[in-house]
């Protein structure tokens, strides 16, 4: 059955709407949020994570009039691989933290600020999730990929580098509201973000009693029958990323770095 809004262009607020991909799992939640980010007057579009090349959703992207810029939040499938085919469409360049997704235009880097559909949009590098995470950030609105979810947690890749962007994530003004790319806006993310630093804190505090009972040997995959049997199973396998992440955190493990 379709969720009521696949295929229809919601309006959240003066500079920004939203497309959900037809593509629901249990780690996309309901679909892809594809953002289509405009301000009120402005003749052009920037497009944010097209979601994958899927012909039922992409070309709907084009509906809205003349897209600008076509910008990405990490380099997974389901946010990152209609770019290439929407680009082609449009006319419009696509950037991204990691240079092998960019297309006619550099890399975004930390700090800087974007002009253009009338929007001032600046760069947030929060890794974590993955190494080219990237939050964006324009008026009163924070675009947060998968870094931050509308509805529970995400998936790690490096722990230490997710606690530090989250910590960077409370520096940000007050008041900010979350677009995520996956689930419900956010309406106070600097609350949702303390509430995934408590989490996480407590992730680690099961796991470091879950090695203390099973000993220090014990793989991630014990570790997550033991600290995740309140999950549903179909999510230990993601859960076992996170623990690993988790494990190479609290043995002191190398961090990877990007680029």
């Amino acid at each position: 059955m379709k969720h009521p809004a696949y295929g229809q262009l919601r309006q959240v607020s003066a500079t920004a709407s939203v497309l959900l991909e037809n593509n629901p799992s249990s780690m996309t939640l309901e679909g892809t949020n594809t953002w289509v980010l405009r301000a009120p007057g402005a003749a052009e579009s920037v497009i944010v994570d097209p979601g994958y090349e899927d012909l039922d959703h992409l070309p709907k992207l084009t509906e809205p009039g003349p897209v600008t810029l076509i910008l990405l939040t990490h380099h997974h499938p389901d946010h990152a691989e209609g770019a290439p085919w929407l680009a082609e469409r449009v006319g419009a360049p696509v950037r991204a933290l990691d240079p092998a997704l960019c297309r006619d235009a550099e890399p975004l880097a930390e700090g800087e600020t974007i002009s253009a559909a009338g929007l001032e949009i600046e760069v947030v590098h929060t890794p974590g999730h993955t190494a080219d995470s990237a939050c964006l950030r324009f008026g009163d609105h924070l675009l947060t990929g998968d870094t931050i979810l509308g509805r529970g947690t995400t998936v790690l890749s490096d722990l230490g580098s997710y606690l530090n962007s989250l910590r960077k994530l409370l520096l940000l003004p007050a008041g900010l509201t979350g677009l995520p790319g996956h689930g419900p806006e956010i309406g106070d993310l600097r609350a949702t973000v303390r509430e995934y630093l408590a989490h996480r804190e407590q992730r680690l505090d099961q796991v470091r009693a879950a090695l203390a009972e099973l000993g220090d040997d014990a793989t991630a995959r014990q570790i997550v029958e033991h600290v995740y049997a309140d999950v549903d199973p179909a999510l230990w396998g993601p859960a076992e990323h996170s623990v690993r992440a988790q494990l190479d955190y609290l043995i002191g493990g190398a961090s990877p770095t990007f680029p």
